[in-house]
């Protein structure tokens, strides 16, 4: 049995998140099948991160095992042979040790919220960045969101449907910079709660249409009270940046 560690990017429009769902297409079941279709085995596909349907990913990093001899440059060009028309690319394959996971190895994890910050209708970027017509203040939702930078109590950012053991998380990095008509949030941390990066995206966007004080954001984090959130920004602006591993550090 080989571990092949495999670097995922796709567009998470079709999907009902990363996870394979009884009720609908995921990432983990269309990839499994492909491997399944090559091998002629039962794949089981593990990944550092969870996303939400619609949530898309730039470097996904998963791992499946293999009884078959295959090169991994030939199993990644496999993969992608089988996947297509699904919005699925292997971007790199790789052999790593047994003891790698992908999930429970991985130490940190960033994420990109891409807001559009336009009036007039997205095409190219439609279902790909959060449109907001009103002129956004990225400066003070930078200002806002170094709140929530450091290890606190996020029940207010987590949702009712989170299985963390925790609401209590480490963020490593919460920065916002307007690029032209964008404005990014960049999100670093070890973990994070279900729908953690969204619900501070959102709050913050409500800091720069000036709905929101800049210490607005630090008084919802010290509520830790869901009904304190003020929005909950949609799936289709986060992507999955990066999955970190000691190794890699």
């Amino acid at each position: 049995m080989t571990r092949f560690a495999l670097t995922l990017e796709f567009d998470g429009t079709p999907f009902f998140g990363l996870q394979r769902q009884p009720h609908g297409p995921s990432v983990q079941q269309s990839v499994e099948d492909a491997a399944q279709r090559i091998t002629g085995e039962e794949v089981k596909l593990a990944s550092a991160g969870r996303t939400d349907t619609g949530v898309h990913a730039l470097a996904m990093r998963s791992h499946i095992d293999i009884e078959k001899d295959i090169e991994p440059f030939r199993l990644m060009e496999a993969l992608n042979a089988q996947l297509r028309p699904d919005p699925i690319a292997v971007m790199d394959c790789e052999v790593v040790p047994d003891d790698w996971h992908a999930r429970f190895s991985c130490v940190g994890r960033s994420y990109v919220y891409r807001i559009a910050n336009r009036r007039a209708p997205l095409t190219l970027e439609r279902d790909r960045a959060w449109q907001v017509p009103q002129p956004l203040d990225a400066a003070a939702m930078h200002e806002a969101a170094q709140a929530l930078v450091g290890h606190h109590d996020f029940t207010t950012f987590r949702s009712v449907q989170c299985q963390s053991a925790s609401p209590v998380k480490t963020l490593d990095r919460l920065d916002v910079e307007r690029d032209g008509e964008h404005v990014l949030i960049h999100a670093s941390a070890r973990s994070f709660l279900h729908h953690q990066v969204r619900s501070m995206v959102g709050c913050l966007a409500l800091v720069g249409m000036g709905r929101w004080e800049v210490g607005r954001v630090k008084q919802a984090l010290e509520a830790r009270d869901r009904q304190e959130l003020g929005l909950n920004a949609p799936p289709h602006g986060l992507y999955f940046v990066e999955a970190i591993y000691p190794d890699e550090t």
